[in-house]
């Protein structure tokens, strides 16, 4: 079965959540038969996910029986919902059974808070490799997908868990990241491969239920986001009493060299540890992890490629000291096939061939540890002079670091959104001394927060669009 949950001690607790739903390994087989039991068609299967029993029991059984899942957000914008809807025409949705109305579907089947609706749409010829559909990153409701081929997701599971050294016995990982995200998918797969238990955990990381949760049920690992990190600092997480504890992982996105240090010191001083990695969507989310013994050492890295992968650079330029530069580069089994914009791409073959050019700009040094600098396109051309757009959220970030900041623009301006409003007449002279630009070169915008989706992702069209209206 999908992730060997067959071979797995089928008396042993798969899944636990927070809406009250607990899974042993034989249930999870039980109901992932009953799914092969309906003898659906191979087809486009739209599930809006939550972070709950019920929404990882269908992707698992569709992963197992062949069908092509769609994962998205169950809170996504039911009008961009609607676009995708008729971009793919899925044959089928799985759905919580609140929605069950709004979608409108022929009800067939239903486990664990989850039902599955069929539509009116007939399934189409879907390419023999294909087997999930994933939204990048960045989208909620972009029609642009990632089309994941099979092995893709088990081969990225099975090499996490082994850097990780996850142990059937005594890791219990904590799902918070949701799990049509990437890096929350991975935090799911690479548990249940080992045989090991997930807790999945609707409530965010200020409720204090969030906390509670995890300390009765032992929570042993917990893999967040940058943005995670800073609201965990916020509300006083090096503070609280989480015994069972003890692994503190970090990706979709690169922290500020003070937070990492932050995240990195309090493990060391509290008997944990802190693995910093990196992934994509392209690359079913993890490609490189960091040594924890090596994490106040390496600050800022992402460390060096997971097994049966390797990290690499393109247009190198070297440095001082032995350090490269370039695009960072991956190859491995884990690489998916490639994007769809709409549902003949379903049919498209492997396009990637295992090898993925993230867009990154990263440097490698001496030691061979790799480091995220900026992005291809987070570039802007001020009076000539090219500027960073991540390199000046940075430079801001560490002298003012307790407000968010985000900077997008193009090369006549650079807009700087921040939220302290105490801070508008101060940045633009910080920052103009700092890049040698003229001060005419900024703008500041106050917003009461950054806008960011269920990813922790900041949404740039919704900046784009006060920018154009101030």
């Amino acid at each position: 079965m999908f992730l060997n949950v067959d071979k797995h001690n089928q008396n042993k607790m798969a899944i636990k959540d927070d809406s009250g739903f607990t899974l042993t390994y034989g249930d999870v087989c039980r109901t992932i038969k009953e799914f092969s039991a309906l003898d659906l068609p191979r087809s486009v299967i739209f599930c809006l996910c939550e972070n709950c029993a019920g929404s990882l029991i269908g992707y698992m059984a569709f992963e197992n029986n062949k069908q092509v899942p769609l994962l998205l957000s169950a809170g996504l914008d039911e009008e961009l919902r609607s676009r995708l809807e008729s971009m793919y025409t899925p044959s089928f949705y799985w759905v919580p059974e609140r929605k069950e109305q709004e979608i409108k579907g022929e009800k067939i089947f239903s486990a664990y808070g989850y039902v599955l609706l069929r539509t009116e749409n007939k399934p189409y010829p879907l390419n023999d490799k294909l087997s999930m559909l994933l939204t990048t990153s960045g989208s909620t409701g972009s029609p642009k997908l990632v089309r994941h081929k099979y092995g893709n997701l088990e081969a990225n599971a099975e090499n996490v868990a082994k850097v990780f050294s996850w142990r059937p016995d005594e890791e219990v990982g904590i799902c918070d990241l949701p799990m049509n995200y990437t890096m929350g998918l991975n935090v799911i797969n690479s548990h249940l491969v080992v045989g090991a238990s997930v807790l999945m955990v609707k409530a965010n990381l200020m409720d204090p239920d969030f906390w509670e949760f995890i300390k009765v049920n032992g929570g042993t690992s917990f893999c967040g986001v940058p943005f995670s990190y800073e609201v965990m600092r916020r509300v006083g997480f090096d503070k609280m009493d989480l015994p069972k504890l003890y692994t503190l992982a970090e990706g979709g996105g690169k922290l500020t060299d003070k937070m990492f240090k932050w995240i990195a010191t309090y493990a060391k001083e509290n008997g944990k540890r802190f693995c910093a990695t990196f992934g994509t969507s392209e690359c079913s989310a993890r490609m490189a992890f960091l040594d924890p013994e090596m994490a106040l050492e390496k600050i800022g890295s992402m460390g060096k490629a997971i097994p049966n992968g390797e990290l690499f650079l393109l247009d190198e330029v070297v440095g001082e000291n032995g350090t490269v530069t370039g695009e960072l580069g991956y190859r491995g089994p884990n690489v998916t096939m490639g994007y769809a914009l709409n549902r003949d791409d379903l049919m498209k073959d492997d396009e990637f061939c295992g090898e993925y050019h993230t867009g990154d700009i990263a440097k490698r040094d001496a030691d061979g540890f790799y480091f995220i600098i900026g992005r291809k396109g987070r570039f802007l051309k001020l009076f000539g002079l090219r500027v960073s757009l991540d390199e000046t959220e940075r430079i801001l970030k560490t002298q003012y670091p307790n407000v968010d900041f985000c900077c997008t623009g193009d090369d006549k301006r650079m807009n700087i959104f921040v939220t302290d409003a105490g801070l508008k007449d101060e940045i633009i002279p910080f920052i103009s001394g700092k890049t040698n630009l003229h001060n005419s070169a900024f703008r500041v915008f106050v917003i009461n927060e950054i806008p960011r989706n269920d990813y922790g992702k900041v949404k740039f069209a919704e900046l784009e669009k006060i920018a154009g209206t101030k």
